[in-house]
């Protein structure tokens, strides 16, 4: 970096934020400055920054981890790419105006500035785009892992009795999330009756059905009974009218009737207290 534009930001670095701060919240749109308090937006403003001022002193060992973790903080606060692309370019802009102004670029140095600090800025921002993006891919993945998870829980209700609620639609990569969650906890709870409980799923068609009985297959080969709850009237007639036969497991209209159905296939059944005093 130019030991002169170097200079010229220690000596200004001040003012130099504040008003990159300002701009940069007057320039940015509502998910930048709507998700966050003032106080957040300010101080991550200032980190920004501050990261800049530091890659110019060339100090790149703390640099790179300040980055990293800045990038991480920008991602969990849902900010665009643009938040940091922009702020570096508003960076510059402040800096050559200030130098300008104050005299100290002139007519016969100005190339010349420019032609360094935009190398810097170029270099600096391919650097942060890259960190971003990758920062943004693996929490992304990461969430995505979650979501799978969470999206198909075997949840054990009794000693042998486990249930799968199903929320939402079903597609082909969830379908065998599905199946492996239905295989690994029916042998992990020793499950002799697994209960489907589609009342969340908006849409049985023909792939749906498919996928069900495929996975209700797959758990009979394990060593236990599977079972279809929640079929609402509407899904019921969906099924006629398809020609789907399901005629190879139980199905229950609620998840009530089928854990009373599970009961008693385990030989046990839910006594009303109050007609035994």
């Amino acid at each position: 970096m130019n030991k002169l534009i170097f200079t010229f930001i220690e000596a200004h670095k001040i003012d130099i934020l504040e008003e990159w701060i300002r701009t940069t919240k007057d320039e940015n749109d509502d998910r930048v400055v709507r998700v966050v308090s003032d106080q957040v937006f300010n101080s991550t403003s200032r980190e920004f920054a501050d990261l800049i001022i530091t890659n110019l002193k060339g100090d790149k060992g703390d640099y790179h981890t300040r980055l990293k973790e800045f990038a991480e903080k920008v991602v969990r606060l849902g900010w665009p790419l643009t938040f940091v692309s922009s702020g570096l370019h508003t960076f510059g802009v402040i800096v050559f105006k200030r130098m300008e102004q104050s005299g100290v670029m002139t007519i016969e140095n100005q190339r010349s500035l420019f032609r360094e600090f935009d190398e810097w800025m170029t270099s600096m921002n391919i650097e942060i785009i890259g960190i971003y993006a990758t920062t943004w891919e693996k929490t992304v993945s990461l969430q995505k892992i979650a979501l799978q998870e969470l999206s198909a829980p075997l949840i054990p209700v009794f000693e042998r009795i486990t249930v799968m609620p199903l929320v939402g639609t079903i597609d082909t990569e969830r379908a065998k999330q599905i199946m492996e969650n239905l295989l690994k906890g029916a042998v992990k709870h020793r499950s002799e009756v697994v209960l489907i409980d589609i009342t969340g799923v908006p849409v049985v068609d023909t792939m749906v059905a498919h996928h069900i009985i495929q996975a209700a297959e797959a758990v009979r080969l394990v060593g236990a009974k599977c079972m279809l709850c929640g079929i609402r009237p509407e899904i019921a007639q969906t099924i006629v009218s398809l020609g789907i036969d399901l005629t190879q497991f139980t199905t229950k209209n609620s998840l009530q009737k089928g854990i009373e159905a599970a009961l008693e296939i385990t030989n046990r059944k839910i006594v009303n207290m109050e007609g035994l005093k």
